[in-house]
Order: structure tokens, then sequence, then C-alpha cells
């Protein structure tokens, strides 16, 4: 080898060791997953599984502290990080298929996009859930249908989140695939999940479009019954019982993604130290029985694929949006 190419190679081998030094040699000195609501929701659920998950793994050396910041589903948070830290390379910030819905539809602002944060990883996906009370008169999703026909505005939706929310889209989807006009019908907000339920209970709605992974106990109890799961297909486990929506003719998948992103101006080194974590993280026995516990369900993608995953995901939110008539 000549002298010129001996030294550049060796020159390319030096700085590929530099830089790997460097993503080796980074670690966060105060590890921080932001939760964007108050403690209890989603988000809490979100950081608890990567903060539990990466504790019972050991691949985090430092403690991860969860701190809250609720407002707008994510949209305090998401100001937040692009006003006052935007190079922060500790903080990760939960963020889930409802965020996705309001950065589509502007509510975190209209000079915030998709592309103000660094997208890092998922770590599961829920999905919605047509629920009613145990001892409604409905069976099955078809049952439920008849009398939505027959009479579009007797019945009562009601969930946590705002005409234009993602349990409203849910319910929306419902009347659209009926050829029903999604204004019309009748819905009640409520602050969260649990208020929903309980009005479900209390017979002051009759239709909750909510989750799965938030039911569970009162499947087991007995108290609610779901008339359809809005996966491809039929889950596993307790829920392998339940039709999805697709078996029972109607077109309704609605997939709820849970995950994380950072700062816009985060160092390279960080982000992919993160990315890193992440990839590690999918395949420890100690995530997916974390996960498991959580009642969510798999879906382990990092990084670029991460990224493209959110992008799509408000590209399809901002498109049903418009279908809607909630965004020109």
């Amino acid at each position: 080898m000549k002298l010129h190419s001996l030294t550049k190679a060796l020159l390319g081998a030096g700085l590929l060791m530099m830089t790997g030094t460097a993503n080796a040699e980074f670690t966060p000195d105060k590890p921080e997953c932001i939760a964007p609501a108050k403690p209890g929701g989603g988000f809490d659920l979100t950081c608890r599984i990567l903060t539990t998950s990466l504790d019972k793994s050991g691949l985090l050396k430092e403690p991860m502290r969860v701190t809250f910041m609720p407002g707008g589903v994510g949209a305090v948070a998401y100001t937040h990080m692009n006003s006052n830290r935007r190079e922060d390379n500790n903080a990760v910030v939960a963020f889930s298929s409802g965020s996705s819905l309001n950065l589509a539809l502007h509510k975190f602002g209209r000079d915030l996009d998709v592309d103000d944060a660094r997208w890092v990883g998922a770590v599961g996906t829920d999905y919605g859930a047509i629920i009613v009370k145990d001892d409604a008169p409905w069976q099955s999703l078809e049952e439920l249908v008849v009398d939505l026909k027959a009479n579009p505005n007797k019945l009562v939706f009601g969930a946590g989140g705002t005409v234009g929310s993602q349990d409203w889209m849910k319910a929306a989807f419902l009347y659209r695939s009926l050829g029903l006009d999604p204004r019309s019908m009748r819905y009640v907000a409520y602050e969260g999940g649990g208020d929903a339920m309980a009005a479900v209970l209390g017979n002051h709605i009759q239709v909750y479009p909510g989750d799965m992974s938030e039911i569970k106990g009162q499947l087991d109890a007995g108290i609610v019954r779901v008339l359809a799961v809005l996966s491809p297909k039929r889950l596993d486990g307790d829920f392998a019982d339940i039709p999805t929506a697709t078996e029972q003719g109607y077109d309704m998948e609605w997939p709820i993604m849970r995950g994380f992103y950072m700062a816009p101006d985060v160092s390279d080194e960080a982000y992919n130290y993160w990315v890193q974590q992440f990839n590690e993280l999918y395949q420890t026995a100690e995530f997916v029985e974390v996960r498991n516990h959580q009642g969510l369900f798999p879906l382990s993608m990092a990084g670029d694929e991460y990224e493209a995953y959110v992008k799509a995901e408000v590209e399809k939110f901002q498109t049903l949006s418009r279908e809607m008539g909630l965004l020109k």
C-alpha cells in the first residue's frame, strides 16, 4: 500500500474510532422521562414501562426520574421542549397516537409540526374498542349498528376527550362507516377515561369508544362488554374471545402507539445513544414482561423506522380530519 493511502486509511480508522467512542461514552447524567399529563394516565403508563424495564434490565446505570407536564395531550410539553430545552440530551418525552392526531390538527401550534422533534422509539401499542355496560342490550357490534341506524340521535357516546380527539374519532369513524354524519352524533366529553368509564357504568352514556389496556380490570369484574376491538386481528391471551370490527364486517382499525421523542437540537451522540437503548431493550425479557403487564401489545421500532411511522400516522390523521370536516 502506498504511504498516502496508508495514511488515509489510518486517519479514517481513527475517525471511526473517535465517533464510536463518542457514541459509546455518552451517557445521560440526569436521565428523565417526561409524561405530558397528570399522574395515572396513558403517558404515565408509557414512562412507567420505559423506566421500569430499563431499571430491571440494567441497561441504564443512573435512575430515571419521571416529570409530569400536563396540557393539551402533549402540546405543552412539545412547546416546552422546542422553546426552553431544545438541546436537552437527558430527556425523552412520552408520545402517543392521540398526540399525533393533535399534531395533525395543529393543536401543538401553527409553528410546530412533526419535524420539530427527534423520534426515538416505541414501547408498544394499544387498540381502540367499542365498550358498553355488561347489561346493555347489545351482544355484538351488528346489534348496536341496527339501533344506531334506526335512531342515530338516541344513543349517547362519551369518552375522555373533546370533539376531534382520538376517542371522538373512533366513534366518528363508526358513524362514517355507516353512512351517517359524525357531526350529528350525541357525544359527551370527559376529563379522562376513568370519568368516561364511570359514565358508562352510571348509564349517563351508552357507548364508550375507549382503549383495551384501560378496561382489563372492568372486563375481569364482568361489568363491561367489548362489542369490538379495533385491531387487524384478534388479540392474544385474555382478549382472544373478543371479535374485531373487521371480522364483523366493519372496516375499522385503530392502533394507539405509545413511544418517545427528544428535543429537536439534541446531539447526534445523545440521540443515537437513546435509539440504541431502545433497540437493546426490545431484546430483553424484562421489557416484554413489563409491557405485557401494562396491557400493551408489541410495537418495537426505533430511530428511522419509528420516525417514518410517526410521520405516516400524522399524515393519515390529517387526511381523516379533512374527511371529518375538522381540517380544511
